[in-house]
């Protein structure tokens, strides 16, 4: 699946975004390396604390299912700039795959590709509990 392929399911979530305090809609999709995609939106809570990204959304599905070969994701929003993971998802992405492509995308269609490892310099992950 192409990158762009993967981000229009990533705009296909905008719309099922529940963003009633942030008016901030973020859709994300997940490729893992049989050919599946799962897809998220954020979820906001009114005690902020609970609220998901779609990142972490889509990563749940993927975990329930026990996909965890995870070889990209995709995350956008409505805005004129790039939409990148925050810090908490990209940690909590690391903890499946460090070198999964991150396809950060924006309104008008346009993408940036980076690896995972290079939005999240030395990351905290399972390799750092196995280092003693």
């Amino acid at each position: 699946m192409s990158d762009y392929d993967l981000m229009e399911l990533a705009k296909s979530m905008l719309s099922k975004a529940y963003v009633p305090y942030s008016k901030f809609p973020v859709g994300a999709a997940i490729l893992c390396a049989d050919g599946m995609v799962y897809t998220g939106c954020n979820i906001e809570n009114a005690a902020y604390g609970p609220t998901i990204c779609a990142e972490r959304s889509a990563l749940c599905k993927a975990v329930c299912d026990e996909n965890l070969n995870i070889e990209k994701i995709a995350v956008v929003a409505e805005t004129e700039d790039y939409c990148y993971p925050c810090g908490v998802c990209r940690q909590t992405l690391y903890e499946f795959s460090p070198n999964m492509k991150v396809i950060c995308g924006r309104r008008d269609g346009e993408i940036r590709v980076h690896v995972l490892s290079e939005l999240l310099p030395y990351a905290f992950g399972p390799v750092t509990l196995n280092d003693k």
